[in-house]
């Protein structure tokens, strides 16, 4: 135990080591929450002694996540047989609903869409609906889910036309998920809760088995995302959250201060406050610490450094953008001179329009930059049509996938003939596939469209048993029978490499998870994000959301006038401008640099600007730049190397007393072995916990 709590600091351990009831771990930036959260799961396993699997740990991105598992197990060591479930909100609910969604009336095989394919679905929609885009129509229906708002309701409480049309589209769009057996990212949860709360049998099984609860990033939970927790706490109160109200910037996607703010009062937890800072130098904190402090709805808190003093923030005062883009390319171009790698420098904004005149200057100075919102990987066409293949290959009744695949490559089944195609089928109320076998296609379409619509499912048919032979051996006989990447054009060339990168991506997949079917694969490419993009050999540009839980050497935050940092509207939030700033600075670690310029260029016309509120608030000057394990057990001993005595016999029975090192002295009430494991249900006076046997010993 002393060798699991040597690296923290007081508070760290503190939370570490907290076991039941509800802890709020109040984390200020670059305190080393994670480090904490990894330590406390590490001690309720390797010390405590329950066993992995009835933890949880939910994060909101799959890059925390895979940190987070990976100090984990550093810490437990290779010898544990059931790791803990670590994972992001929407895959703990794709787990769940592919074990519990018959609950609901629906099959096991949904589809789950990503942002792309769920626009096509709006396409697809009443005609009515077109004067809307569909990303209006996207946000009010992910609103309304993450409130827990079902289509009829939403229809009730439309107060206008506006509404009440895209009330109606939501009924249709989820109609439409319903009828293909589909689900978008917003259903993995809402379907979990839904299940949950209709069923207390389920509710009661799923909180006995994660008997303790992590969830990282607590600031930006959403009503639908907290009412979940609370069902997976229907039997106990053990909900450890993580997070900072100063860096809650998300709330223009539901996230919800609030939850933080009251978490202890709600739930009448703990409060430990995490405020040492390994990543920034002093004056970075200073001016972090002055700014945040304006704001009202906060819990309170002031970091401090551990690294100690550092350079001034130096305050840039240009005359207009191109002077700006020009000043900061210079401050770059000797940062680079000076050996400083371009990974660790960022440029951060509030507003993405204002990275236009920062990538010109950029150019213009030679200097390599990698603008961070680009199109992901996953997102490309050519990749896209890939997994919609695959979909199909999955499932020849999926129409939504086949309806992108359908003439790529081009095979004489056009615009005029899918229509044909997809009308028929539908007035049959068949798929396409069912259509086609039982030759009700055949009339409607010309010779030459009924070979290729043939010669499509057959091939498709002959993939299907190819994937039962061999993941590898399938993807040679796909390529060979589709030839994606065997474009003529040189424009294609970016489309051939982009294939051929998914091609490389998808042998390792099944090399390093030779179990796994292609039903996983799609599923862990649908749960990919946008966070987790890697940054080559480059500079970082960036606006201040997309910099959350990042962190550089050297950061550049730009255009700090009134207007546009903060971002001045009607309906904005100067609170949550001001986390937004807090965020900004806090992403640096050795020196900031903060911007701004007196005029600016922008939507047609050039005006005058003030200088940021947040640069007098942050008390930033001008300041002239000076640049020039693996756990060990003795088993001959008898004594585990974490100080837990270990019966040598291996075996408890019912009835018999036995002592744990923080619980006390107890009886068993039930021995279960599984997997090589041996499990006790111990009544500690009335606190009853099951217990891996290793960690008591008889009395």
């Amino acid at each position: 135990m002393d060798t699991l709590l040597s690296q923290l600091n007081q508070a760290q351990a503190e939370a570490a080591q907290h076991i039941d009831g509800a802890l709020l771990i109040l984390a200020g930036a670059g305190s080393g929450k994670t480090k904490t959260i990894t330590t406390r799961l590490a001690y309720l396993i390797k010390v405590v002694g329950i066993p992995p699997q009835c933890t949880l740990t939910l994060t909101f991105t799959n890059k925390a996540a895979n940190e987070m598992r990976t100090r984990a197990l550093q810490l437990l060591g290779a010898e544990i047989p059931h790791p803990p479930l670590l994972c992001t909100f929407h895959r703990f609910g794709l787990l769940f609903l592919r074990e519990h969604i018959h609950h609901l009336g629906r099959k096991h095989d949904f589809i789950l869409l990503d942002s792309d394919d769920q626009k096509r679905v709006i396409k697809k929609l009443d005609s009515s609906f077109a004067y809307f885009s569909p990303a209006q129509i996207l946000g009010y229906i992910s609103s309304c889910k993450n409130k827990l708002i079902p289509p009829d309701q939403a229809r009730k409480q439309a107060k206008s036309e506006h509404f009440l049309d895209l009330s109606k589209a939501y009924q249709a769009y989820q109609a439409f998920l319903e009828d293909n057996n589909m689900l978008d990212f917003d259903d993995l949860l809402l379907k979990s809760y839904e299940i949950l709360a209709s069923n207390t049998e389920i509710a009661t099984m799923m909180s006995e088995r994660y008997q303790y609860i992590m969830v990282d990033e607590y600031q930006d939970t959403n009503f639908l995302q907290v009412s979940l927790l609370q069902k997976l706490c229907t039997t106990h109160s053990n909900l450890c959250v993580v997070g900072d109200d100063d860096q809650s910037i998300y709330s223009w996607r539901g996230a919800d201060i609030s939850h933080i703010l009251h978490f202890a009062q709600t739930f009448g937890a703990k409060t430990i406050t995490l405020a040492q800072n390994y990543r920034s130098k002093e004056p970075i904190l200073r001016a972090a610490n002055a700014l945040i402090a304006h704001n009202t709805s906060r819990l309170g808190k002031e970091l401090h450094s551990t690294r100690g003093q550092g350079d001034e923030i130096v305050l840039l005062s240009n005359d207009d953008e191109v002077a700006e883009a020009n000043t900061i390319a210079s401050h770059i171009t000797t940062l680079l001179a000076q050996g400083i790698a371009p990974t660790q420098i960022a440029i951060l904004f509030r507003l993405n329009a204002l990275s236009r005149s920062i990538e010109e200057g950029l150019n213009r100075a030679k200097i390599p930059y990698k603008l961070i919102g680009a199109t992901r990987f996953y997102e490309r066409a050519e990749i896209k049509d890939v997994l919609a293949y695959f979909r199909v290959v999955l499932n020849l009744n999926d129409d939504f996938s086949l309806s992108r695949i359908i003439n790529v490559p081009k095979r004489s089944l056009g615009k005029i003939a899918q229509e044909k195609i997809f009308s028929t089928a539908q007035s049959h109320k068949l798929s396409v596939y069912k259509a086609y076998k039982q030759r009700l296609l055949e009339s409607t379409l010309s010779h030459t469209q009924n070979k290729q619509l043939r010669a499509l499912f057959d091939t498709i048919e002959l993939l299907q048993a190819k994937l039962q032979e061999s993941a590898l051996g399938f993807l040679d006989a796909f390529d060979e029978s589709f030839a994606l990447r065997l474009q003529t054009s040189a424009d294609d060339i970016d489309r051939r490499a982009n294939i051929e990168e998914f091609y490389g991506y998808f042998r390792d997949f099944f090399m390093q998870n030779p179990h796994q079917g292609l039903d996983d694969l799609l599923y862990e490419l649908s749960l990919s994000s946008s966070s987790d993009v890697e940054v080559g050999e480059s500079v970082s540009c960036m606006s201040v959301h997309s910099s959350k839980g990042l962190e550089f050497d050297y950061v550049f935050i730009i255009g700090c006038e009134e207007g546009f940092f903060p971002l001045l509207r009607e309906e904005g939030d100067l609170q949550e401008e001001r986390r937004l700033g807090y965020v900004a600075i806090t992403r640096a670690r050795e020196k900031l640099f903060v911007s701004h310029a007196h005029s600016r260029f922008y939507k047609g016309k050039r005006e005058s600007l003030a200088p940021s509120r947040f640069i007098k608030e942050a008390r930033i000057h001008f300041c002239e730049d000076s640049f020039a394990k693996v756990d060990s057990r003795d088993d001959s001993s008898g004594v585990d190397s974490r100080g837990a005595k270990v019966d040598s016999s291996g075996s408890f029975s019912k009835g018999c007393a036995v002592s744990h090192k923080i619980f006390g002295l107890g009886v068993v009430q039930e021995v279960r072995r599984q997997g090589g494991q041996e499990y006790l249900r111990i009544n500690f006076g009335g606190n009853i916990r099951l217990i891996l046997a290793d960690f008591v010993q008889r009395v």
